[in-house]
């Protein structure tokens, strides 16, 4: 009897038929439960739109509104090896310089003459290329500067389609990461890169050649206004020649940028301007 007494009371809390209450209340108690609870996520969501929306106004699609602005730009090299900055291969091996040559032919398509002349300007060099909007008028898109790969002479890929890999003088090209509105040097004087062999491999590195001469980012590719902006920009690069490298040993090399107003290193990123790698190149018949 106890059972069947629980057992009622269970039922007539989920459905009581004489209240007609269900779980302890009645239609018109959850209705107002429902509809208080409908406007308050409407509220909500309200509120989230509305931010939203003021935040959006601020946003330019064109340049970020606030900006981590990095005193100095990251550096990276091409061809990268297969494992991280790593060069190794074997000049009597084919496989294993040829796959460098085919990277550096894949990453200097876009910088052809040809795609150059269609798609970007000649500049005035030895001079920033300012682009200024004239108020709430944008200047957009704005145009880009070419850069030519016959620039790289000896490292243009056009002479000597591998790049000197067969031969065991192997060209490695240097790139700075895009920063919105950098400007790498003043007074005139443009950034170029140095590369060195560490302190350990310094009678290892051997002659190098910079193309362009003395390794120089020319100023009118710069300041950099972004992706939307600059739809076009082609990033100025300088290669590096290795002329009589040691052979079948390893050489640890280190590239960085040298300006008057750009710091190599920083406490947040001490890579930051710099860039290391291993060049090894065996001469041995496989």
């Amino acid at each position: 009897m106890a059972k069947d007494a629980e057992k009622g009371t269970w039922k007539e809390f989920i459905w009581n038929p004489r209240t007609r209450e269900l779980l302890g209340r009645t239609a018109s108690s959850w209705g107002l439960i429902l509809l208080f609870y409908l406007v308050f996520y409407i509220f909500l969501a309200g509120m989230f739109a509305l931010t939203m929306y003021v935040m959006l106004q601020t946003l330019d699609d064109h340049k970020p509104t606030w900006q981590d602005r990095l005193a100095t730009p990251g550096m990276m090299i091409r061809p990268k090896g297969v494992e991280a900055l790593e060069i190794i291969y074997n000049t009597h091996d084919t496989e294993s310089w040829d796959l460098y040559a085919q990277a550096l032919d894949k990453f200097l398509g876009p910088y052809n003459n040809s795609v150059q002349s269609q798609k970007n300007d000649v500049c005035d060099p030895d001079q920033y290329n300012f682009q200024n909007d004239m108020d709430e008028v944008k200047n957009n898109p704005k145009r880009s500067c070419q850069f030519n790969r016959t620039v790289l002479e000896d490292c243009s890929g056009i002479q000597d389609r591998y790049y000197g890999y067969q031969e065991g003088t192997p060209c490695i090209i240097i790139k700075l990461n895009r920063v919105i509105g950098l400007l790498p040097g003043k007074d005139g004087m443009a950034p170029s890169v140095k590369c060195g062999a560490k302190r350990e491999d310094n009678d290892k590195i051997g002659e190098m050649q910079y193309f362009p001469p003395n390794g120089t980012f020319n100023l009118m590719y710069y300041p950099y206004y972004g992706k939307k902006a600059q739809v076009n920009y082609s990033q100025p690069l300088v290669a590096i020649k290795f002329l009589n490298i040691t052979t079948n040993e390893d050489v640890n090399i280190e590239c960085k940028i040298i300006s008057n107003n750009i710091p190599v290193g920083s406490i947040r990123d001490k890579f930051a301007g710099r860039v290391s790698f291993k060049l090894r190149i065996n001469t041995v018949t496989v």
